[in-house]
C-alpha cells in the first residue's frame, strides 16, 4: 500500500529520519536506513539519504505503508512527579513568555537536564507541561540566570540555529577570587570535550573587570562559544576562579557560598524583532555583593561592554 505525506511548515528543514520517527514512533534507525536505501521511502519520487533535510511541500511516498508497521504510539508526559512547590517556583521564575518561547530566570541548584544523579530537572518540568517544549541551550546546575525554552519545533530550530551561528549575545556576571593580569581581554583556550577526553575544542571568551575589592573581582563575561563549564574553566585559567565553585576553585575561601555565576543578559533578533532580557540576581548573589562592599553591575556597565564587543 502506497501512502503520500506532504510536509507542512513545522517540519521544514527537519531530517527525513527524524520526521519518520516523530510521526511513526515504532520505527528504529535501522529500519529507516534500510527502507530509504531500497527505495520503499522516497521524497519527491527520488531516493534520498537519512540526513536529507525536508523542504516545505516535499512529498514523502511510503510504498510499503501498513498500519501494523507504521504506528505512532503517543508518548506520555514525563513520568517524574513534579511537586506543586516546584511548579510554583518555575512559574514565578518566568520573566517572559509568548506563543513560541519562554525566558526562565533559572534558580541555583536545579539541573537543566536530567542524569543518573539528578532528581528533578528543568527538562522534567517542561515535559510535564508539554512534550512540545524543548531546551535549546544549557546552564550548569549551580549557575543561575536566563534560560530559553522553545514551545514548538519551529522555534526549537530557529533558536538552536541562532546559538550555533553565535547570533545570540550572552553576558554573564561572575564574582571571582583574585583578579586577572589584564582588566579586559579576549581569552582563547582549548577545553576537553565532555564525552571524549582525548579531544578538545577552542573556547573564546571576552571579559571585563568592573571592580576589585578585598581580593575579589566583579567580572562580566561574554562567551563567544558554548562549551561545557566554559566560564568557570576560563576563570580558573585567568587565576581568579569563581567564588563557590567546588570543581574549579581549588582554594575556595567561601565553602558555604553558592556559585557566584549568573547568566545575566540575552539579546537576539528573530524576524527583524530584537529581544533583550536581563536576569534578576538571586538573593545569595545580592547578599555577597553587600557583605563584601562590591557594586552590582549597572545597565551602563553592561551597555558599555556591549559597545566594544
Amino acid at each position: 500500500m502506497k501512502k503520500i505525506f506532504t510536509i507542512h511548515p513545522d517540519y521544514k528543514d527537519s531530517r527525513i529520519d527524524r520526521w519518520l520517527k516523530k510521526n511513526f514512533s515504532t520505527l528504529n534507525q535501522s529500519f529507516i536506513e534500510k527502507n530509504l536505501r531500497k527505495g520503499y521511502i522516497k521524497v519527491n519520487d527520488h531516493k534520498i539519504a537519512s540526513n536529507y533535510r525536508l523542504n516545505l511541500d516535499d512529498r514523502i511516498s511510503i510504498f510499503n505503508f501498513s498500519n501494523d508497521i507504521y504506528k505512532n504510539i503517543p508518548k506520555n508526559l514525563d513520568d517524574k512527579i513534579i511537586s506543586n512547590e516546584i511548579l510554583k517556583i518555575f512559574n514565578a521564575s518566568i520573566i517572559f513568555e509568548n506563543n513560541n518561547f519562554i525566558i526562565l530566570n533559572k534558580w541555583s541548584g536545579i539541573a537543566t537536564q536530567g542524569g543518573s544523579k539528578i532528581n528533578i530537572s528543568i527538562d522534567n518540568i517542561i515535559k510535564n507541561i508539554s512534550l512540545n517544549y524543548n531546551l535549546v541551550h544549557r546552564l550548569d546546575r549551580e549557575t543561575s540566570g536566563l534560560l530559553i525554552i522553545s514551545k514548538n519545533l519551529i522555534y526549537t530550530r530557529i533558536l538552536a540555529k541562532l546559538f550555533k551561528e553565535n547570533q545570540i549575545t550572552k553576558i554573564y556576571i561572575g564574582i571571582c577570587q583574585g583578579h586577572p593580569l589584564e582588566s579586559e581581554s579576549e581569552v582563547k583556550i582549548s577545553i576537553l570535550k565532555k564525552n571524549n577526553m582525548n579531544k578538545s575544542s577552542e573556547a573564546i571568551t571576552r571579559y571585563k573587570v568592573l571592580q576589585t575589592q578585598n581580593n575579589l573581582s566583579n567580572i562580566i563575561f561574554n562567551p563567544l562559544t558554548g562549551k561545557t563549564h566554559q566560564i568557570r574553566i576560563v576563570s580558573e585559567h585567568l587565576g581568579c576562579p569563581i567564588v563557590g565553585d567546588t570543581k574549579y576553585n581549588n582554594n575556595n575561601k567561601y565553602p558555604f557560598e553558592k556559585l557566584k555565576l549568573n547568566a545575566h543578559l540575552l539579546k537576539f533578533t528573530i524576524n527583524n524583532k530584537t529581544y533583550e532580557f536581563s536576569s534578576k540576581l538571586p538573593g545569595h548573589f545580592l547578599n555577597f555583593f553587600k557583605k563584601n562592599n562590591l557594586t552590582i553591575p549597572s545597565v551602563d556597565n553592561i551597555d558599555n561592554f556591549l559597545k566594544i564587543i
